[in-house]
């Protein structure tokens, strides 16, 4: 049986499925939609998501972000 995925369709910013953020809380990435399903994400080195993203830099950007990115730099907090 084929996996679903789950956050397959885009979310408002202010409905993410998951938000992530660095240890000192000073980047924070909204995920807004996830275009792979969990094991198929895994084995992707490419992977990524959109996201709703604020910074020091930007508040509320939104664009593609490598996966790996995102979870070799923050934590899961939502």
């Amino acid at each position: 049986m084929k996996e679903k995925n789950e956050c397959g369709k885009t979310r408002p910013a202010n409905k993410p499925y998951e938000v992530w953020q660095t240890a000192d809380g000073s980047w924070t990435w909204k995920v807004l939609k996830k275009y792979q399903s969990p094991s198929k994400e895994k084995a992707n080195p490419y992977a990524r998501w959109f996201v709703s993203v604020d910074s020091p830099f930007v508040n509320g950007e939104m664009g593609d972000t490598y996966v790996n990115d995102i979870k070799s730099n923050a934590f899961l907090i939502q």
